[in-house]
């Protein structure tokens, strides 16, 4: 009767562990498919994000795909091919405007200001003013880069009309047109800005950003159906790019290359380095992922003065803050 005693405690002693540890052996993870416009430390937090496993500790199984162009980013979205966007909010404007019924809507921010450097054929340092009767090659018209571009223009007082802006050449080959020979200047994200440089190809000459001003530069975006159906996983995605951001914010250049190093496997650790300190020097990164009432007025103020939008739309219908 003793030893029966025994066996069936051991039983319930077993059975109560097995119960108090399976939840955690068995821990909900979300795959999470999301399409990235670029692959540039630009976007350190993120990789910080990534590599650090603040998205295991959220429960997010996140597969990463390079999708260039904001308007390909979008239609992956819409299309269903990837969960969530990371680009330009203007392409979710431009979804709205186009009457979409599963519209797109922003929900998570990570840059500030324009990460783009104007990149010239000789060492200078480069006013605005200097780039009348030149040729600058700027990617897509309508997208972020090329409208930041008229803005920091707009803000020096400089007039584009005597500029020749080239917006022929896609996002991806704005590098390979510029070492062809095409433009004077070419506006080029890092680590592309950095890499000719240092082949001897062309010369950092100025900052967009530094004369563009605060917007929601890149940002992250769903389909409102996908927010309304999945608020748990937006949440603990915003959680993981809240620590890509903190991470940033209080490590210096030299940790935070080490930490995304994995990244980028034809990118020096010197060069990311250097990269970075850039990006933080000109104040890229947002301190949260909190998009400002203000900051998105500043988006759409710039995309008006470009006649791409002709009139303002509810910042509560495009930002989800909650």
């Amino acid at each position: 009767m003793k030893k029966t005693i025994i066996i069936i405690s051991v039983i319930i002693v077993a059975l109560f562990a097995f119960l108090l540890f399976k939840p955690n052996e068995k821990k909900n993870t979300n795959k999470v498919r999301l399409a990235e416009v670029t692959h540039s430390a630009f976007y350190a937090p993120l990789y910080v994000a990534i590599e650090n496993n603040y998205f295991k500790e959220e429960g997010i199984d996140l597969e990463l795909n390079l999708v260039s162009g904001a308007d390909k980013v979008s239609a992956a979205v819409l299309s269903k091919d990837v969960d969530i966007g990371f680009a330009g909010p203007e392409a979710a404007i431009y979804v709205y405007k186009n009457s979409e019924e599963d519209y797109l809507i922003t929900f998570s921010g990570l840059t500030k200001r324009d990460g783009q450097f104007i990149v010239g054929r000789k060492k200078e340092e480069l006013d605005l003013n200097n780039l009348i009767g030149k040729e600058i090659i700027v990617g897509r018209k309508g997208g972020m880069p090329s409208l930041n571009f008229l803005n920091a223009l707009d803000n020096k007082k400089v007039n584009s009309k005597n500029i020749n802006i080239n917006y022929s050449i896609d996002f991806s080959g704005l590098s390979g047109a510029f070492i062809s020979g095409v433009g004077d200047y070419v506006n080029l994200f890092e680590p592309n800005a950095t890499k000719l440089e240092q082949q001897g190809l062309g010369y950092i000459v100025a900052s967009v950003g530094k004369y563009s001003g605060e917007v929601p530069y890149t940002a992250f975006f769903a389909r409102k159906s996908y927010i309304d159906n999945n608020k748990e996983i937006i949440t603990k995605f915003r959680k993981a790019i809240n620590k890509g951001l903190n991470f940033v914010k209080n490590n210096n250049e030299e940790e935070i290359a080490k930490v995304i190093t994995k990244q980028f496997n034809d990118t020096s650790l010197n060069e990311l380095k250097t990269i970075i300190k850039r990006y933080k020097d000109n104040d890229t990164w947002l301190d949260n992922t909190y998009i400002s009432e203000d900051s998105f007025k500043n988006l759409e103020d710039i995309m008006i003065k470009a006649n791409l939008l002709d009139s303002y739309v509810d910042y509560k219908t495009l930002i989800y803050n909650d």
